[in-house]
């Protein structure tokens, strides 16, 4: 999936609604991303790290914690 024109140089999108990140980058989040761009309510971090996003309270987007745990 091509990052959305104006996150271009971002990798993570967050969700305000539901406090959860989504990786740009991750093809199985697209439908996720588009919902949060139609809604308006993103947010971006900087820097742009999950550390940072985290930091702020945010969780990940379960898919990607179901990939990070298939790799373990």
């Amino acid at each position: 999936m091509a990052r959305p024109a104006r996150f271009e140089d971002f990798r993570y999108l967050g969700d305000k609604r539901n406090q959860v990140v989504y990786d740009l980058d991750d093809p199985a989040s697209t439908a996720a991303v588009q919902d949060v761009l139609v809604a308006e309510t993103f947010t971006t971090f900087g820097p742009d790290t999950l550390a940072e996003a985290r930091n702020r309270g945010y969780r990940t987007h379960r898919w990607a914690r179901m990939r990070s745990s298939d790799d373990e």
